[in-house]
């Protein structure tokens, strides 16, 4: 039984690792770097949220500002 909470706290710990570096490896919403990805993303693959972040920060306040 402690083998297996072990075991199961072990992976918790591994997969809580992955996705804080995967997330940290995503560029800011609304910098420059953020603002080039998305234009480089085909806009039928935008979500309703990344369309509105991209009309807000690169489009209408400029993407040269970060």
């Amino acid at each position: 039984m402690r083998n297996g909470v072990a075991l199961l706290a072990v992976c918790a710990v591994v997969i809580a690792s992955l996705a804080v570096a995967i997330s940290a490896c995503a560029p800011e919403v609304g910098s420059k770097r953020w603002c080039d990805a998305m234009r480089a993303k085909p806009r039928g693959d935008w979500t309703g949220n990344e369309a509105l972040d991209f009309a807000r920060h690169c489009v209408l306040a400029g993407d040269d500002k970060k």
